[in-house]
C-alpha cells in the first residue's frame, strides 16, 4: 500500500518509515503537522494514512481535523489514527461518517508490532480497527439509553466487539463461544435495532453508528 505518516515525533516517524518500507509498503511522505498531511495526501493520493491527533502548532487535534477533512475531500483514503489520545469529538465525527476504512489505535496499547500491521492491513482493506478503550470512552460521554437499553449483556459485548472491527469469528473467539451463537446474538441485535430489513446499506455499520451515537 502507499502510506503517509502524519506524527511530529522524528524519533516514532522515521521508526514507522523503516518499518513500512521493510514491510514492503510505499510511504511516499512523511510529515510532522495536520496541515502538511493535507497537502500530503492531495499530491500523492495515498491508500492510507496513519496519524498521530495531537501535533503542531497547537498539540490539540489538528490530527484528527486533518482526518476529517481528507475523508471530505478523498473519500477512498482510508485513515488510521495512532495517538496516545482519544478526542472523543472529533473522534466521534470521524467514526460516525462511515467506520469502513477506519481505525483508531493508542499507541500506548499496542502489544506487538504485528498488531499495528494486521490494524493497517485491515483498515487499507476498507474494514475497521478499534481499539476497545477508545469505543469505551466513547460511549461514556452519553448517557441516553435506547435503543441500546434492549440488548442483552451479551448483544452488547458482542456489539461493543463489533464496533472494533473484528468479524463473527473474531468475535467468538474473543467471547469463547461459538461463530454460530455468535451469529444468533447479531441476528438478534439487527432484530432489536430494527435493522433487519435495511436495505442497501451495510446493517454492521449502521449498528456500530447506533453504538457509536447512543
Amino acid at each position: 500500500m502507499r502510506v503517509i505518516l502524519a506524527e511530529d515525533s522524528t524519533l516514532l516517524r522515521e521508526g514507522l518509515v523503516r518499518l513500512l518500507l521493510e514491510e514492503g509498503h510505499e510511504v511516499p511522505a512523511a510529515v510532522s503537522d495536520g496541515d502538511a498531511l493535507v497537502t500530503a495526501v492531495a499530491e500523492h493520493r495515498p491508500d492510507i494514512v496513519v496519524v498521530d491527533v495531537r501535533m503542531p502548532p497547537t498539540h490539540t487535534d489538528e490530527g484528527l481535523r486533518a482526518a476529517l477533512e481528507i475523508r471530505r475531500r478523498w473519500p477512498a483514503v482510508k485513515v488510521l489514527v495512532l495517538s496516545q489520545y482519544v478526542e472523543k469529538r472529533y473522534a466521534t465525527e470521524l467514526m460516525s461518517a462511515d467506520v469502513e476504512g477506519v481505525g483508531y489505535l493508542l499507541k500506548d496499547r499496542v502489544a506487538q508490532v504485528g498488531d499495528f500491521l494486521d490494524a493497517l492491513e485491515r483498515v487499507g482493506s476498507g474494514g475497521a480497527a478499534f481499539d476497545p478503550e477508545v469505543v469505551r470512552q466513547l460511549l461514556a460521554r452519553t448517557t441516553q439509553v435506547d435503543p441500546l437499553a434492549r440488548l442483552t449483556a451479551r448483544e452488547r459485548e458482542v456489539l461493543e466487539r463489533m464496533a472494533q472491527g473484528l468479524t463473527n469469528a473474531s468475535i467468538a473467539q474473543a467471547l469463547h463461544v461459538s461463530q454460530s451463537a455468535v451469529e444468533k446474538h447479531v441476528n438478534s441485535l439487527f432484530d432489536k435495532l430494527r435493522l433487519s430489513h435495511t436495505t442497501g446499506y451495510s446493517r454492521r455499520v449502521l449498528a456500530v453508528l447506533h453504538f457509536l451515537e447512543s
